[in-house]
């Protein structure tokens, strides 16, 4: 919600054709990237299998289904979001100047590179099937509280956007949270974001229209802590790691 991607992807501009591409779901792809995360940034709290997002259970010590109804009854319960998915700083090996922003679909993790071989991690809602994406974008501008306007394709496809074409004043139940990175390749606007949103239990899902969702406060700390000009790299969900990271 929020985002203008299509079904099959966002109507992007001729320069960006081959930089954001849709993203397969194979079973296969996934469970491949997964290996290959796990060995590269030793991760053991999420899974992301065919089948969908799977959480550790420390309780039970047994991998379970992560999925919209279980979200919700454990924010419900918590308050929460599972821990994996709350903010914190973890070994992460990349060529990646710190201030870069490494997104992994898959695992539903943001990375902010730091310095020494770490970043900082962040839970993430990300495209539901057929909104996934991939390319290497940048930060193009920033904004508190930003508003809401649907684009002609979700109000197409959503009547409730309907009441909203005219923009949505930003606020607590405005679908951006409380800020909004605009993610630009070159001067362009690529239509998709990162931002906040009223619905945080969300985190750790594919619920999107093709934008990065994180909880309102991680956000608020990612932009206090990201400049205009950062560098986005946004891996292919369903996928192979990009080169380099």
């Amino acid at each position: 919600m929020g985002c203008r991607a299509g079904r099959s992807g966002a109507r992007l501009g001729k320069s960006m054709t081959g930089k954001l591409m849709i993203a397969g779901r194979a079973a296969l792809q996934r469970k491949s990237l997964t290996a290959i995360v796990a060995v590269a940034f030793g991760l053991v709290a999420v899974a992301a299998l065919a089948a969908g997002t799977q959480v550790f259970d420390p309780k039970t010590r047994k991998w379970v289904d992560y999925d919209r109804t279980k979200a919700r009854k454990y924010y419900a319960a918590h308050n929460e979001v599972p821990e994996a998915f709350r903010p914190q700083m973890v070994k992460f090996r990349t060529a990646e100047v710190p201030g870069t922003i490494i997104i992994d679909g898959n695992q539903h993790f943001l990375y902010l590179v730091q310095p020494g071989q770490r970043a900082m991690r962040y839970g993430i809602g990300v495209g539901r099937e057929g909104f996934g994406w991939a390319g290497i974008v940048r930060v193009g501008r920033m904004a508190e509280w930003p508003t809401w306007t649907p684009p002609a394709e979700m109000i197409a496809r959503d009547p409730n956007a309907v009441k909203h074409a005219g923009g949505m004043p930003g606020g607590p139940d405005n679908p951006l949270g409380a800020r909004a990175l605009y993610l630009y390749e070159r001067d362009q606007d690529t239509i998709y974001r990162i931002h906040g949103t009223p619905e945080p239990w969300t985190i750790g899902l594919d619920v999107s229209s093709g934008c990065i969702r994180m909880r309102n406060d991680d956000i608020t700390d990612l932009a206090s802590r990201v400049k205009v000009g950062a560098k986005v790299i946004v891996l292919m969900q369903g996928a192979a790691l990009y080169k380099g990271v």
